[in-house]
């Protein structure tokens, strides 16, 4: 698969070579998972690292030739590269590269008089291509996704009143770990009270009480790929404002789910949900887009949002998570990972959304 794409990014882009510098891009078309970079040409797949990744990098891309650097000559290899393959166009990743590594590459090659060496951005090649995921790649999202549902099916009967933020988010993750992942996707949010109303709150030691939502957005990597979930409970029982509000936005988010259909475009799609919370009266607390893609990254592209005019296609996997966020008062959201299908899509996580009140 990613001689297929390499080779269909330099026709694109009229290039002779590709460097990659980003992590998920390095693994998406190489396989490799440490730290430095990989050249991708039609006669070459050179991964350069350091000591501390080539057994793993060899063990890992047998097909590839792993080079390690030499101190003070990082991009090295990469020169050598170049001239050997008579590249006259090198394709970059502008998005990715920093200004201090764009610096350092243009003098290694002025240096060996590469002057006519061209360095062309990228742009987003690689994540279009990342955008519709293999089947493979679904299952992997699809595991990941399970783990979560786990995690959180163990977390429920633990939730009590006197429980710290802190304590529910490091509860997610002891579980997460034992039930499988490899690592976190991103910061575990737990948030509750008055906090709830911030969608990227950080826990804190503030105490569970009764009458708060809690949010618990969560997610954990499994084989690479990430996943993505979030619930809001109510410590407690729910009044009927926190009711109201739930409602909104588990039917704003089940509207979404069951209306969206390939070929419409993520700016559509996040309409479905926003209409919805517009017209219950709370248009102005729902911020956010309603989606991004998942993968390698937590953020990928294409996403739901007011803005978005990608056409969705089947294969992509994005998240679907409403919310509504009314400061001095709290927040609710509730977020599933989708696969995109011919018929519309195919929810992958399977924790209960109704509303919880931990009693």
């Amino acid at each position: 698969m990613g001689k297929e794409i390499v080779e269909k990014i330099l026709k694109q882009q009229k290039t002779d070579a590709l460097l990659l510098t980003d992590a998920a891009n390095m693994r998406f078309l190489s396989g490799f998972t440490g730290e430095g970079y990989v050249y991708l040409s039609n006669e070459k797949t050179w991964i350069v690292t350091d000591s501390r990744y080539t057994v793993a990098a060899k063990n890992t891309c047998p097909d590839s030739t792993v080079i390690c650097w030499k101190a003070g000559d990082y991009f090295g290899p990469l020169v050598e590269a170049v001239r050997e393959d008579d590249v006259k166009s090198l394709g970059i990743e502008d998005e990715k590269m920093t200004l201090s590594e764009y610096r350092k590459l243009r003098e290694g090659l002025d240096k060996q008089n590469l002057t006519d060496v061209c360095l062309v951005d990228m742009k987003d090649q690689i994540s279009v291509h990342r955008g519709v995921k293999q089947a493979w790649e679904i299952d992997l999202i699809r595991e990941a996704e399970s783990v979560g549902d786990r995690a959180f099916e163990r977390l429920l009967p633990e939730l009590r009143a006197g429980m710290t933020e802190k304590q529910v988010a490091a509860r997610i993750e002891f579980y997460m770990k034992e039930e499988g992942a490899e690592g976190f996707s991103f910061d575990t949010i737990a948030a509750s009270g008055l906090n709830s109303a911030m969608p990227h709150a950080v826990p804190t030691d503030k105490k569970l009480e009764q009458g708060d939502f809690l949010t618990m957005d969560f997610g954990c990597l499994y084989h690479g790929y990430c996943s993505d979930m979030t619930r809001t409970v109510v410590i407690g029982k729910a009044s009927e404002k926190q009711r109201k509000v739930y409602d909104t936005v588990l039917l704003a988010q089940k509207t979404a789910m069951d209306q969206m259909r390939p070929g419409m475009t993520g700016r559509q799609i996040d309409a479905l949900a926003r209409d919805v919370i517009r017209e219950a009266g709370y248009g102005e607390y729902f911020g956010h887009s309603l989606g991004h893609s998942v993968g390698l990254e937590i953020h990928e592209r294409p996403v739901f949002s007011k803005n978005e005019k990608t056409v969705i296609q089947p294969g992509m996997v994005i998240t679907v998570e409403p919310g509504i966020y009314i400061e001095n008062f709290g927040g609710v959201r509730i977020e599933d990972v989708v696969v995109i299908t011919e018929n519309g899509c195919e929810s992958l996580a399977h924790s209960p959304k109704e509303l919880i009140e931990i009693l």
